[in-house]
């Protein structure tokens, strides 16, 4: 077991997974000598040369077809939009071919590639700090990822690159530097899989990515007061692992869902919703849901603070719920 950060935590996947399979390769924008726009790949191109790691063109839709079209190919390729707003041009690419190339063929073929994008914010103004998990989350044949600790970084990684399906990966900006415990060896975490992340009785806080460090931070709070808050970790959000959430709100009888996003047709309402049917009976108040303002996020760092969800709003919002 080894204390490293999410970023180092991204590396040893990438690194170990091309090691182990040869088909495994990288490409994206500046991903070779400078490493990556968040410095994931950095120093890779040294040890497993250019035709493992491929600087590309400013050109994510080529990017993604390139990809798939590798996958298609029987390669195994990891491709990095550097930032999910730019995963936009990717759409037309993953959501009308390479999402459907399985369906479409009768399973005669697959797209096993991974498209790495970094969500998250900085004071890099409105068009380069969204967190869009829910466009790619939306469509069947995608999945998606977003992890919140080293350990599932690592793990989910490797399982999305030995995937045979098309895995939309997302990572948050701020998480890079944040350490946690790794195992060692071939550590893999299932894709698919929701996890408890913190036990408790009075209520349920639904979350992932960026956000379950936050609740982290809330649950011990509460636990001053003496609330014991219980936090499922979604980690996948396609295929959806709600089967915990519920099984832990018929315990505390109250839930709280906390995303980055817009509250507003966003993964929460999807969580919100299936709460609101499968657990209606054993909910003492409404379901709490803790978002961003809705609100283009701001340049400016006071501002920019403000719309976006911190602790003290769970914190607020289980208080909320339980009274």
């Amino acid at each position: 077991m080894a204390v490293i950060t999410i970023r180092e935590a991204l590396k040893q996947a990438l690194r170990e997974e091309m090691i182990r399979d040869e088909r495994v390769f990288l490409m994206g924008e500046d991903i070779g000598p400078y490493g990556g726009a968040f410095a994931v790949t950095k120093g890779l191109i040294d040890e497993l040369g250019e035709e493992r790691v491929r600087d590309t063109p400013i050109a994510e839709g080529v990017i993604a077809g390139a990809a798939m079209g590798a996958a298609i190919g029987g390669q195994r390729p990891v491709a990095e939009i550097m930032t999910i707003n730019f995963a936009l041009l990717t759409l037309d690419q993953m959501v009308n071919h390479a999402a459907k190339m399985h369906h479409m063929f009768g399973g005669q073929w697959s797209v096993p590639m991974v498209l790495r994008m970094a969500a998250g914010w900085g004071q890099l103004s409105a068009t380069h700090s969204q967190t869009l998990e829910v466009l790619f989350a939306h469509f069947p044949g995608l999945k998606v990822v977003f992890p919140g600790t080293a350990a599932d970084s690592k793990g989910m990684l490797k399982a999305a690159i030995r995937d045979l399906d098309p895995v939309i990966f997302i990572e948050h900006t701020s998480l890079y530097g944040v350490k946690g415990e790794v195992p060692d060896g071939d550590f893999v975490v299932p894709i698919g899989k929701s996890d408890i992340k913190r036990a408790g009785n009075d209520c349920t806080i639904v979350t992932y990515g960026r956000m379950l460090q936050q609740s982290l931070e809330a649950a011990k709070t509460l636990a001053n007061d003496g609330i014991e808050a219980e936090i499922v970790d979604l980690r996948t959000l396609r295929p959806l692992d709600i089967a915990p959430v519920i099984e832990s709100v018929k315990k505390t009888n109250h839930a709280v869902i906390v995303t980055e996003e817009w509250p507003t047709y966003g993964v929460n309402a999807e969580i919100a919703a299936r709460i609101s049917r499968d657990a209606f009976d054993y909910l003492d108040a409404p379901v709490e849901r803790v978002g961003s303002k809705e609100v283009p996020l701001p340049y400016a760092k006071n501002l920019e603070q403000y719309a976006l969800p911190w602790a003290k709003d769970v914190v607020a919002a289980v208080k909320a719920t339980l009274q």
